[in-house]
């Protein structure tokens, strides 16, 4: 396996070679880990959508180390786009906007918009840095994962994906967690796409004006379609009062008690006999730090289904529970989970 510190001056170096010459390269952010390739080489990006099962019209997010260097792959920057950057960059939000013509195309999944986020990482940033400086003006990067699996928050988990073949830049366990905010700026106001850490509110305030609901005219963005971030167990989303009468209904059902079950909640399930129990987090931030660790060590130790708590119906909560609502409608047939995520 090549996995390099992401400390290290000389591994970053390669790294960012890598990248220049058309490799790939999975990098830490603070979000999950990254699967990269130079944004502006439509024959590296395959090898993106080749290396995931990815489908090619399905666009990825192209990271800078700059808000200087948006303007390589952005035709315009409309102002509620630059109110974001400036309010988050670097930081764990994505904008969509006009896509300059000739570039990023594969990246971009044929449309006329691309998303562009920079990230905080140290690695992500150093690395980004290290490319530049060869020549590469961004990263594509979706979560390194297979298609539709649960998005990696440690290298170990990308090395569990991918086997020894790819490089991995290790900048230990993503501190954030969940994907990035994705936020539409392409079409005049606003629109949240997808949200993430970053609450409605902090959007909002830092746009000066309200997000918009997504509507059918809203561009392709990753990690916007109804199922995805799946373990191999099929994920029940259920409230606590549910959750309480499902776990005493299997009690009653002698032969099928605690058979492979897993329950991720902040104190049902505690102590029963053959059920794998992790307390869930009361803080939404804590929760989205571990949240696809949790459900990766659940696969890891043979759950047959997953129980979570459903978090409150709160906005801070929004992020870490439209992850969990995806999840839980997602099919156990791994093969045909019809989406995934970018970090």
């Amino acid at each position: 396996m090549t996995l390099l510190r992401g400390d290290d001056p000389a591994a970053l170096a390669a790294a960012a070679q890598r990248l220049a010459d058309g490799g790939l390269v999975a990098f830490a952010t603070e979000t999950v880990y990254g699967l990269g390739a130079r944004a502006d080489d439509d024959a590296a990006v395959a090898g993106i959508f080749a290396a995931k099962g990815r489908p090619a019209d399905h666009p990825l997010i192209v990271h800078v180390a700059a808000l200087a260097q948006a303007a390589t792959f952005a035709a315009e920057l409309p102002a509620a786009a630059r109110r974001l950057a400036e309010a988050f960059w670097p930081g764990p939000v994505t904008v969509i906007v006009p896509r300059r013509a000739g570039i990023a195309d594969a990246a971009a999944g044929g449309q006329a918009s691309i998303g562009l986020r920079c990230p905080s990482h140290p690695v992500a940033q150093a690395l980004l840095r290290e490319a530049a400086r060869r020549g590469v003006p961004g990263v594509a990067a979706p979560s390194a994962n297979r298609f539709g699996r649960v998005s990696p928050t440690s290298a170990a988990h990308v090395v569990q994906e991918f086997g020894p073949a790819l490089w991995v830049l290790d900048g230990g366990d993503c501190p954030v967690g969940i994907e990035s905010a994705i936020v539409d700026c392409s079409r005049g106001a606003p629109v949240l796409l997808r949200p993430g850490v970053l609450t409605r509110a902090q959007l909002e305030a830092a746009l000066g004006e309200p997000l918009r609901t997504a509507d059918a005219q809203a561009p392709r963005a990753p990690g916007t379609l109804a199922s995805h971030y799946a373990p191999r167990a099929p994920v029940r989303l259920l409230p606590t009062a549910a959750l309480a009468r499902a776990l005493d209904a299997a009690d009653a059902d002698a032969p099928r008690a605690g058979a492979g079950l897993a329950v991720y909640s902040r104190q049902l399930g505690q102590g029963r006999p053959g059920v794998l129990w992790q307390r869930r987090p009361d803080d939404p931030a804590a929760l989205a730090h571990e949240l696809f660790a949790v459900l990766r060590r659940f696969d890891d130790e043979g759950a047959a289904e997953i129980w979570v708590e459903q978090p409150p119906d709160d906005p801070a909560w929004e992020g870490v529970t439209d992850r969990l609502r995806r999840a839980a409608l997602a099919p156990s047939d791994a093969d045909g989970i019809p989406d995934e995520s970018v970090p």
